[in-house]
């Protein structure tokens, strides 16, 4: 290799890895936001070192994804951790939710679905990659299309939905909430979209409507990526 297309290389090596190493890490969502707060809007994703300045009558909810920590905000400044915020002179409400968030984010990365697993030769057992502790999921698409979820452990429910652009709240999610749908809770279901699968449960003392976020999320991986 010559000296200048090695040179090259390690530019476009470089380059990848300044890329790996500036991507977002999504650790948290505002779920819920009063007044102005700067720094952060509704059903925004948050990462690690953000600063969110609040006034005094300010209010902000955070679903941490990974550690199951909801925090409601009043006031003050909030640095976004791995795991929960840090306050300064605000008041803080803290609380552990039920949700299996790594796992779904871990479901969502492009590629092949590794936690489907399908066992005795049936095509419909089917192991789910992760759990929702709400009936009315909040879907995340980042794009308009269709989307069909079917139960997989009994026969007879099906969901088609087309989703317009206009459906799409602050430009990715659809939620079951806002239509009154719910799937049964102990139902096991797959979801498609875009030429993505995902498998997951309904865990059996999940309520339909607009509880935490975190708790009822499916993330589609964007179709560009």
């Amino acid at each position: 290799m010559s000296t200048r297309a090695a040179v090259f290389a390690i530019a476009g090596v470089a380059a990848m890895v300044t890329g790996a190493v500036s991507a977002p890490v999504h650790v948290a969502l505002v779920e819920d936001v009063s007044g102005h707060p700067a720094g952060a809007q509704l059903m925004d994703y948050v990462e690690p070192g953000q600063v969110i300045r609040l006034d005094p009558g300010d209010r902000i909810v955070l679903g941490y994804l990974r550690s199951c920590v909801r925090e409601t905000i009043i006031g003050g400044t909030v640095t976004v951790g791995t795991e929960h915020s840090e306050i300064e002179a605000g008041k803080l409400e803290r609380a552990k939710m039920r949700c299996d968030g790594a796992r779904m984010l871990r479901a969502a990365e492009p590629g092949p679905a590794a936690g489907m697993s399908f066992r005795g030769g049936s095509p419909r057992v089917v192991d789910p990659q992760f759990t929702l502790f709400g009936s009315s999921p909040m879907l995340e698409l980042n794009s308009p299309g269709k989307v069909v979820i079917e139960r997989i452990d009994q026969l007879g429910e099906r969901h088609i939905i087309d989703v317009s652009k206009e459906e799409l709240a602050h430009t990715a999610f659809y939620d079951f909430a806002d239509t009154g749908k719910a799937l049964k809770p102990g139902g096991t279901y797959r979801a498609g979209f875009a030429r993505q699968e995902l498998v997951f449960k309904i865990d059996g003392d999940s309520k339909p409507g607009k509880t935490p976020i975190v708790g009822r999320l499916i993330r589609f991986a964007s179709p560009d990526q």
